[in-house]
């Protein structure tokens, strides 16, 4: 329903009619509407963690887990581009209002790009990337292409902009690659 209608479309009233319950029942649960949104962002953040990070930490470290972090990223965001990321509609909901939500919503994100810049940095240490690489411009500039993608296919409706992001991150690799 998130994804549907954004966060700040989500209410207890919206989600006691879809669950076909009462209001009572669901504020019981959640206590208010932020603790809702809160309690979506992280489901969406495990649910993201689950598809995208975990497999890919089976791979070695290096290019082939950086490789795989990409892939997954990228399976996940196709999946979503019909529906859309809580991630990306909550920055635009939520860029300018300071509170809980947007804290959780700036944890995961922040969390979750921690972990692909380390990834970036052990490319690098293995010897993969270049000795001088800066991870946070590779992050920077891989974290853009999932930001544009998702920009070209949904809103935009442009074909082709799956593989025109997986071209951009061979791109990159090639640019920064030892």
């Amino acid at each position: 329903m998130a994804a549907q209608v954004g966060l700040e479309g989500l209410s207890i009233g919206a989600l006691a009619e879809a669950m076909e319950m009462s209001k009572s029942g669901v504020f019981a649960h959640f206590g208010s509407r932020d603790e809702l949104q809160i309690s979506v962002v992280r489901e969406y953040y495990a649910r993201f963690e689950r598809e995208v990070f975990q497999p890919a930490m089976e791979q070695p470290r290096g290019l082939p887990r950086l490789q795989a972090l990409f892939k997954h990223w990228m399976r996940f965001t196709s999946a979503e581009l019909d529906s859309g990321c809580i991630f990306i509609s909550g920055a635009i909901e939520f860029d300018d209002r300071p509170g809980p939500v947007r804290d959780a919503l700036i944890e995961a994100v922040e969390t979750w790009m921690a972990a692909f810049t380390r990834a970036i940095a052990q490319a690098r240490e293995q010897g993969h990337l270049a000795a001088d690489v800066d991870e946070h411009q590779v992050a920077f500039e891989i974290h853009g292409l999932i930001l544009v993608l998702h920009y070209e296919a949904r809103f935009l409706q442009r074909p082709g902009a799956l593989e025109r992001a997986v071209q951009g991150f061979h791109n990159i690799l090639a640019r920064y690659r030892a």
